[in-house]
Formats: structure tokens, sequence, C-alpha cells
């Protein structure tokens, strides 16, 4: 019996799943192909409902978490997601922030307690295509648990040799000039943040760029339901031409590839996979 067509996205904190992968996982639900996410903590140093960070006088981890999941399956619902899975570890926070030094922080599991976690997911849904972070965390952002939830995939694609392909989530730098181009032209205030010159990941690195703009409003829809982040708020105060820029296209870098027929750039990270190719 062919094994079924799955996409198994492996990400950090809930929220991590809309911009860069909301797009191909609606998409590919749509389409019929079983879709998989896999979020590695429960996001206990998020802001609080209030905008309390970390450390501040009233924020309650265990309320955070609570909050964060409960909106982490509304965005589930929003993108069509078959089938959610938690590893439930505990958010480690940014880097250099106290959460770091947690003994039940995720980046202070061993890699391979982790990844066998991962690794026994693989063996059940058996996916064809995985995504996950770079060993950046994603275009140089350096989070510990992005870290971590690279590191962790990457043992269990290797442990298990179920992929057929592994992709890195990517974010063109040429495609960030051009979003904050246009931010600039619409007058939004940026304060004193802009990108560094090596922020995001090479043109060149990029083998993947998939069209999801069908579904840019599913991951709006998606990102809203993260409503306690504040951090999302920037993203949608952006004017509509800058989300469709930001959001109808995701870009990849793919690093594994077993496929016969895929070609060197993509389209469809299932170039390859699909029966009638």
């Amino acid at each position: 019996m062919d094994r079924q067509l799955t996409l198994m996205v492996v990400h950090a904190h809930p929220d991590d799943e809309c911009l860069s992968t909301g797009g191909i996982l609606a998409r590919y639900a749509e389409e019929g192909i079983r879709t998989v996410l896999v979020t590695c903590t429960n996001g206990e140093q998020g802001d609080d409902q209030e905008g309390r960070k970390p450390g501040e006088a009233g924020h309650d981890d265990a309320a955070v978490a609570e909050r964060r999941l409960a909106e982490l399956r509304e965005s589930v619902a929003h993108l069509g997601i078959d089938h959610l899975e938690l590893l439930g570890y505990r958010d480690s926070g940014m880097e250099g922030w106290e959460g770091n030094g947690h003994a039940e922080a995720f980046a202070n599991v061993p890699v391979e307690t982790a990844a066998a976690k991962l690794a026994a997911l693989m063996e059940h849904y058996r996916p064809q295509v995985v995504v996950t972070y770079d060993e950046t965390g994603g275009g140089g952002y350096g989070h510990p648990d992005h870290v971590q939830t690279h590191r962790i995939t990457v043992a269990a694609t290797e442990s298990t040799g179920i992929p057929d392909k592994l992709y890195y989530t990517a974010i063109p730098r040429a495609a960030i000039k051009r979003m904050f181009e246009l931010m600039a032209e619409h007058g939004v205030d940026l304060g004193d943040f802009q990108p560094s010159d090596d922020f995001g990941t090479p043109d060149e690195r990029v083998t993947s760029i998939v069209d999801v703009t069908p579904y840019v409003e599913r991951k709006l829809k998606a990102l809203k339901a993260h409503e306690s982040q504040g951090e999302n708020i920037f993203l949608l105060r952006m004017p509509d031409e800058a989300q469709q820029q930001a959001f109808s296209h995701e870009s990849f870098e793919r690093v594994l590839n077993v496929a016969d027929g895929a070609p060197e750039h993509e389209d469809d990270l299932f170039a390859g996979l699909r029966g009638d190719q």
C-alpha cells in the first residue's frame, strides 16, 4: 500500500506556524495531503494577555501556556491542519533571558531525548516532506528553542530515514529588503528597527518558493488568533501591499532530497513525490 502523502512541519512555539509555513499547511491540506504540525514548547515565556513579560509582576507562566495553546488550536483550525502534536517542553525564552537557565527549558533537554519523541511521531505519520528551521534558528534569528528545534528535527530525520525531503524555512534577503521599502513608502513607523545586511537567508540558498496567494487571508486569521503576543500587532498593521508581499509566497532551502524527478528549483515541496509526475 502506498504511503499517504504527508507534510510534517516542526516549530518551536505556538504562533511560529503562521508566517513561514501557514500557507503551505493550508494549501497542502486543501489538496488532500495530510498535514501534521509539531509544536515543541508550550510558550510559557510569551507575553501574558496584559502584555507583561516573563519576570514582571503578575506574569503567570502556566496561565500564559494555557492561553497560547488555546490560541494555537484556533490557528490550526483556520489553517485546516489535520493533526497537531505537542512535545510539551518548557519555553526557554529569548537568548539571554533568565528562562534560559531553567532545568526543564527545551534548549537544555538532551538532543537525543527530544529527538526520540519526534522520531516516534515520524514513525507514526511517515512524512515524505519535513520542514523546520536552519541551524541559526531561521534566517539568523538565533532563538535557543528554534536552534534546538533544528537540531532535533535533523537528528530524527537521520535516525529514522523516513523523510524523502527536508527543508529549512527561508526568509530571502531580497524579499526582506523589498518589504521594508514598501513599509517605508506607506509611512509605517519602524522606530529604530532596521534589518541588518546579514539578516535573512542568502538568496542563493533558496531552492523552493511556493505560491500561497489564495491562503493569505487564512494566514492572517491564524496570526490574529495569537492575539496575546504583542509582536504580532506590528505585522498585522502592515499596509495591504506589504502584507501581500510578505505572506503570498513561502520560501525554503531544500537540504535533503531522495525523490526522483524533483527539479533543482521548485514551486512545489512535493515535486517528485506525486504519483502523476
